[in-house]
């Protein structure tokens, strides 16, 4: 399968409400619409993991960002522009996002995607895919595609051939909190 039809039936698996085990610019990731309900549940359930605990989104840029973000502080676009590794920013408050993607708090982890699959898949589904480890709660998150157990390489309703035979090991993003008046806290470099 070539990467325009691994794209096409990745689309089709989103636009559905289904779920993907993908590859991400970081780590293989179980990811769904992150605006549907039903989606969101169904990653719950696979993992399995508690609504409680947050799920990280991947958009493809600024303005999908604002979209799904209230009162983006003005020194995030200045951290967004000198970022040369993947950096996940957690937002005081999301909005338009499925229940349980954002935390209890509100807040909402965010990463803008830096790899060309998933970068094209966003942009052409016109809204963000759940990021989340394909991984059983719990357990080490996978460093390749091999690494995946078998039971969630099942419970996906599509598996992404790019990159399975990729072997390299990708670091996970580092993460922010930033606060409405602009402080940082970092929480993983």
């Amino acid at each position: 399968m070539n990467f325009e039809e691994d794209l096409r039936e990745a689309l089709k698996t989103l636009r559905e409400g289904g779920v993907l085990l993908y590859p991400t610019d970081t780590l293989w990731g179980l990811g769904c619409d992150a605006t549907s309900r039903e989606a969101v549940e169904k990653i719950f359930k696979i993992k399995p993991r508690k609504e409680s605990k947050s799920l990280i989104i991947l958009v493809n840029g600024d303005r999908m960002l604002q979209r799904y973000v209230k009162n983006i502080p003005e020194i995030v676009f200045e951290l967004l522009e000198v970022a040369d590794k993947p950096l996940t920013i957690i937002y005081p408050e999301g909005k338009g996002l499925a229940p349980g993607v954002c935390s209890e708090d509100g807040s909402v982890g965010i990463r803008i995607c830096m790899d060309d699959f998933c970068n094209e898949l966003i942009i052409r589904f016109r809204k963000p895919i759940v990021s989340t480890s394909a991984n059983l709660s719990g357990t080490p998150a996978p460093a390749n595609f091999d690494g995946i157990v078998d039971k969630i390489i099942e419970s996906a309703d599509y598996v992404v051939k790019h990159r399975q035979g990729d072997m390299k090991k990708y670091p996970p993003s580092s993460i922010i909190r930033i606060e409405n008046d602009g402080v940082i806290r970092i929480i993983r470099e």
